[in-house]
This record gives C-alpha cells, structure tokens and sequence, in this order.
C-alpha cells in the first residue's frame, strides 16, 4: 500500500511532464517552422523563441531557413551561333515562403534543389541563346549575373524560395568546337592585325610623300634664296670692280693682264702660240707696257 501511495503520485507527475513538454516547442533562428493541426497547415509565422501547442493534436515540422547552396554538375548549353559551352556555376537560395515550400516540395530539400536547377538550366539556356561565345567570354557575368536574378526569382518564387545569388565559375569549350573557335578567333585577330597594318602602311605613306614634298618646297625655297643672294653678290662684286676700273683703269688693265699671266703660266711645260703684235703681250713691248 506504502508503495502505491508513491508509485501513483510519481506516474500522475511524470505524464504532466510529459504533456507539458509536449505543449511547448522551440524555433531556433536558423529554423523556420510549420504548426500543423490533424495534417493541416494552422501557422508558419514563428519568431525565435519558445512557443505553445495543442498535445496529440498538433505538431510541428522544422526547416533550416539559413542561405543554402545548389552546386550543379556543368551544364551544356547552345550560343546564338549553334555552338555548345560548358558553364559551371553554383546558386545561393534559402526558404522564403514556409508554407508554400512545404507544399510544393513537400519540405523536401532534395527535391527542392530538383526543381531549382531546373529552372536555373531554363534561365541559362534562355540567356546563352542570345549571345554568341565571343559575347560570354567578354561581357561583365554581373550583368548576367542580374539578369538571371530578375529572370528566376519570381518563377522560385512559386515554390517558397528566394534565389540571393547565381555564381558562374567558368565558361568552357567542349573539345570538339574548340579548336574550330580558336582557329576562327586566330584568323579573327588576324585580320585586325592586317587592317592595322594596312592602316599603318597607308599612314606611312602620307607621312612620306608629305615629307618629301616638304623637302622639295625647303630645296626650292632654299635655291631661290641662294640664287637671289648669288646675284646680289655678283651685282656688288660688278659694281666693285666698275668702280675699281673707273677709278685707275690703266692700273686695272695692268693687274688683269698680270693676272692672266700668272693662270697662264703656272704649270711647267706649257705652250702658248699667240701673234708676235697680239695685245696679250703688250705689256712686255715697251718699258712703260705699251
């Protein structure tokens, strides 16, 4: 009887603590949790902290509500121009809408990141199709980047998740389209090359042929000036030598001949045949030259 007495007491305590424990459960901050009642949804707006449900009635499931990351194996896709790139890219998303991931992936992770890369391939193939693989290797991948935000974000939307970020990591060439594409951006190049070149030759031309018309204007220019100051000398040396002559002409005529001597005689052995009475001796026919 003693032990009754004991025994009913701690059973009628351990069930109060049994439903009690029951009618409380606790929200982490990186949880987001759903209330149900015989199977349907009551609540899913719970702040952190403890809160109270109806025992054998209610029960509660927990989601991770922190930023979760979709990894996907590269992906091909098709350019503008018919030809395959390989893109590796990863996404950042995490559960906005409790209740509406719950019932359209059943609060499934896995078939979450399903449907998800699902719609990323979507996006992808929709933007890739428009650029052609020179356009994807140059083109800043933030602008793609937000495109693909504003492009995917509604559609996940409808299953409760919020897309923060889309990462493309690298843009590859399948094996049997790259040599064809680097063979075409080789001849590419090529050909700007060859324009610079030919753009380069034809400027070098102009710069010569104005060169070489500028130094045929300063040649010009130049023999003009030498040619009007050759006569202005000759002028001066004329007018010198009139004045000289007009000055003493018996003693110039005397200097000229003594001059015409000098330049005829100055080499050995020469021979000059002149008349006996010619004037180029007159200075030797008398004492006074005459």
């Amino acid at each position: 009887m003693p032990n009754n007495k004991i025994m009913i007491p701690a059973i009628l305590l351990f069930a109060l603590l049994t439903v009690g424990s029951s009618a409380v459960f606790t929200v982490q901050e990186t949880e987001k949790a759903i209330l149900f009642r015989l199977g349907e949804i009551v609540d899913a707006d719970f702040k952190p902290g403890f809160h109270f449900k109806t025992p054998f009635i209610n029960n509660v499931k927990k989601f991770d509500a922190r930023i979760l990351t979709l990894d996907s194996r590269p992906e091909r896709f098709l350019t503008s121009e018919k030809k395959n790139v390989i893109v590796d890219s990863f996404v950042k998303w995490r559960i906005s809408d409790v209740s509406v991931y719950y019932t359209s992936v059943a609060g499934d992770e896995r078939q979450a990141n399903l449907r998800l890369n699902q719609i990323i391939k979507d996006a992808f193939r929709g933007e890739f199709s428009k650029r052609t693989i020179k356009e994807l290797v140059s083109t800043d991948r933030e602008q793609i980047r937000e495109i693909l935000l504003k492009k995917v974000n509604p559609v996940a939307a409808d299953l409760g998740i919020e897309i923060s970020d889309i990462r493309i990591k690298r843009i590859d060439l399948p094996d049997e389209v790259r040599h064809s594409v680097y063979s075409r951006m080789e001849a590419e190049r090529a050909r700007v090359a060859r324009d610079f070149r030919s753009r380069g030759a034809e400027a070098a031309e102009r710069i010569r042929a104005d060169a070489d018309r500028q130094r045929e204007v300063i040649l010009a220019n130049a023999f003009r000036d030498a040619e009007a100051t050759k006569g202005e000398g000759d002028a001066v040396a004329t007018a010198t030598y009139a004045k000289a002559y007009n000055a003493n002409t018996e003693f110039f005529a005397f200097y000229r001949s003594l001059e015409a001597y000098k330049n005829t005689f100055s080499k050995a052995g020469g021979l000059l045949v002149l008349e006996p009475d010619s004037d180029f001796f007159s200075y030797f026919k008398s004492e006074k030259g005459k």
